[in-house]
């Protein structure tokens, strides 16, 4: 059984982490900050998120796109401040989360599809895509809160975590960026995911905030590997040097009044065999 070590906590809900450029990326929600950390812990702030930012990701030309939740927009980080990169409020009904950029720039963004937080029913939702220029369109539908969210590095598939299905689903990815051939990947039982990492093998980290774990899942559902942590896990990603560095997220909420004033979360990490594939 792995252990992890913390690297750094005093974070009010730490989400979408990515590894990027030698540092950990990742959004303080409700602390609405972008931060980088080093692996010696080092922080820094990329830029301020007023509502709540979510999903990261980067153009080809290395400018920094984030998923800004509430108001439902991605914003693309320019050498003069945060821009709007596409308005998703038409089509993303709730508040937009995790987020997905592959190797040509175009973003996969989910959202929520109802409001959790009021404890709304459940209620199927859209999957958008985002082209580099900035144009949306639904790619997917009837998704159940779809999370986080891995491209494999032939980039032809993308599988997506289905939190309210509890479950993983793939598509084939078509040249335009549509989606198509849309299959079970993972049938997770009482699991609900959240963020997910994919690694060279073709089995997929899943974060399990009920659970209080971090799972690694091969197609079809098999648990190969189960690492338990103090709190609840909300994402993960794998990086470090040659990808083995297996970073967690956890805090103790995540209901934002709460984690607006508390300050449980922490990123953590342990090393692994298999290092991490495709994007992000």
């Amino acid at each position: 059984m792995r252990t992890l070590t913390t690297l750094i906590d005093g974070l009010h809900f730490p989400e979408g982490p990515r590894w990027h450029d030698g540092r950990l990326y990742f959004s303080d929600m409700h602390g609405d900050k972008v931060i980088a950390v080093g692996l010696d812990g080092r922080t820094s702030v990329v830029c301020e998120v007023p509502h709540w930012p979510s999903g990261l990701g980067w153009l080809p030309d290395g400018r920094m796109l984030v998923v800004s939740m509430t108001d439902r927009k991605l914003m693309r980080l320019d050498r003069d401040g945060l821009k709007v990169h596409a308005d998703l409020s038409a089509l993303a009904p709730f508040h937009c989360n995790d987020m997905v950029v592959d190797g040509k720039g175009r973003a996969y963004v989910g959202n929520f599809g109802f409001d959790h937080v009021a404890q709304q029913a459940p209620r199927a939702t859209v999957l958008v895509m985002v082209t580099p220029d900035g144009v949306a369109r639904a790619v997917a539908a009837d998704l159940f809160f779809p999370n986080g969210v891995v491209i494999t590095p032939d980039g032809r598939t993308l599988i997506i975590a289905e939190s309210f299905a509890r479950r993983l689903t793939a598509f084939d990815i078509e040249p335009d960026g549509s989606l198509a051939n849309r299959r079970l990947w993972a049938d997770l039982g009482g699991r609900i995911p959240d963020g997910i990492a994919l690694d060279a093998e073709g089995a997929v980290w899943v974060a399990c905030p009920t659970r209080s774990e971090v799972v690694r899942v091969r197609q079809g559902g098999e648990v190969a590997e189960t690492i338990k942590v103090a709190t609840d896990a909300f994402a993960c990603m794998l990086g470090g040097p040659q990808r083995k560095t297996l970073f967690v997220l956890t805090a103790a909420t995540s209901e934002p009044e709460r984690c607006r004033v508390e300050t449980t979360g922490r990123i953590e990490f342990a090393q692994v065999d298999v290092p991490g594939a495709g994007w992000p």
